[in-house]
């Protein structure tokens, strides 16, 4: 048995998701608007803390054996083992299932492992919810890498994508593909020549389609100086392969400039892991302690990440106190959060822009929402991608791998659940034929009456 890891705090993610290892994924928002909930008064001032069983990360729920409640049942125990009292008629086809196959298969030995690893997973899998899986012990802990910001991979950013048709995108294929919203900068697909839009459809000769992300996210992840093969649709282009070497990818979350003479503070924030909140923090302290009073925070192509690294970033320019977002569980009882002390741009005079696209999921869409609802910013840019729950991981017993679960529906500070429809900016931009240029930060800079940012080479030169 491998060595337990460690919890982890919520998250809303992650795009992902979503996991952002060495892709960042950021699974098709359902469109029903019927998915988890967010929660009532009970104010909180560092977001709800998961259970004692929950591994918090954005994902979920603690060890046990498959089932096992821990109810003695006397003598029905050697039918339906562990199974409570009021649920054995419901579980009975499962054990008749199970002993059938576990003391009659007459095909090879039966690994009864693999068969729990599986009934958990078809457990997860008939929720229909993209953003809850079970994960194998080594998806785990490569999704719980991705969280961390440092991983071994090719350092890219991937969502499934709905390509056509209608509904959710739980597994590739059947119109939904895997595409890349963005190549990690100087990382191994960006130098290979991975691009923005590139569609994925296989690995190593392997089709995707039938997997969910993070098998998908699994394969193309390894051990630093390997080589994986992606089989790469570019627009009309026919397919082609791309070799690339993998490497260990430190996830840089916090990008910093000064744009129009230094009067500008320029601040991309890329992820909510680990380190981001604080280096954040640092970035947004900076700026003002410099007397930069006008503010572009960029969450373009962000997937999301820890709920409370939301609650920290959003800390920094609303007063403490405040309701920043609500959190609504299964039994639909809310519980807002408010922002913590000491923000360091929480004078209304500090203007601030933010800009968003189909990229900015989960806790971006928290941020760019409690900012957009308190007036406390304007967004501007694309349509949000929509993401409004929250997972939990949890590990289970015995390196039965993990699974992560939405738990939460996440409401904005005026009760909005975007979830499947996104942020409307405050300032539509089209960005999509802005050729070399960035439309969206020149607009922004118009709206701090600032000249424009020029060409994108500028714009990446941070």
């Amino acid at each position: 048995m491998t060595d337990p890891l460690p919890p982890l705090p919520p998250v809303a993610d992650s795009l992902p998701g979503p996991a952002e290892a060495e892709l960042s994924a950021t699974p098709e928002p359902s469109a029903d608007a019927d998915q988890p909930a967010a929660p009532e008064p009970a104010t909180r001032g560092a977001g709800r803390r998961p259970t004692a069983a929950a591994l918090a990360v954005v994902a979920v729920l603690a060890g046990g054996a498959l089932f096992l409640s821990g109810f003695a049942l006397g003598s029905l125990r050697a039918t339906t083992p562990g199974t409570p009292v009021d649920e054995e008629t419901a579980f009975q086809p499962f054990w008749d299932a199970y002993r059938s196959v576990t003391e009659h298969y007459a095909g090879p030995p039966v690994d009864r492992k693999q068969l729990i690893d599986g009934a958990i997973r078809g457990m997860i899998a008939a929720l229909g919810d993209p953003f809850s899986a079970y994960l194998s012990p080594d998806e785990y802990r490569q999704s719980l890498q991705g969280l961390s910001g440092r991983f071994e991979g090719i350092g890219a950013r991937v969502e499934a994508r709905r390509l056509s048709g209608t509904g959710d995108c739980p597994t590739l294929g059947n119109g939904c593909g895997l595409v890349v919203v963005e190549p990690i900068q100087g990382a191994p697909a960006e130098k290979a020549g991975l691009r923005a839009g590139d569609r994925i459809t296989a690995i190593d000769g392997t089709t995707v389609d039938g997997q969910t992300v993070d098998q998908a996210l699994a394969r193309v992840r390894g051990q630093k100086g390997t080589t994986v093969t992606l089989t790469i649709v570019r627009e009309t282009a026919k397919p082609f392969d791309l070799p690339i070497v993998r490497d260990v990818i430190v996830q840089p979350e916090v990008s910093t400039k000064t744009l129009a003479g230094g009067t500008v503070g320029y601040i991309r924030l890329s992820g909510f892991s680990d380190q981001a909140a604080s280096d954040f923090r640092a970035a947004v302290g900076a700026d003002v302690a410099a007397g930069r009073d006008r503010l572009i925070l960029d969450l373009r192509g962000n997937p999301g990440g820890y709920v409370t690294d939301a609650q920290q970033v959003l800390s920094q320019f609303v007063p403490a106190g405040t309701t920043i977002f609500s959190q609504q569980d299964a039994t639909g009882t809310r519980v807002p959060t408010v922002a913590l002390p000491g923000g360091a741009a929480t004078d209304p005079s500090i203007r601030l822009v933010v800009l968003i696209d189909g990229g900015s999921a989960s806790a971006s869409e928290i941020v760019a929402g409690a900012l957009q609802d308190l007036g406390r910013a304007q967004l501007v840019g694309s349509k949000s991608y929509g993401k409004g729950t929250i997972q939990v991981w949890q590990q289970l017993a015995d390196d039965n791998g993990g699974f992560r679960l939405t738990v939460d529906r996440w409401l904005t500070p005026k009760g909005r659940w975007i979830h499947g429809q996104g942020l409307t900016p405050d300032v539509p931009v089209d960005a999509s034929t802005a050729g070399g240029s960035d439309p969206v930060l020149d607009r922004a800079l118009e709206l701090l009456a600032a000249p424009s940012s020029g060409s994108l080479a500028e714009r990446r030169a941070a």
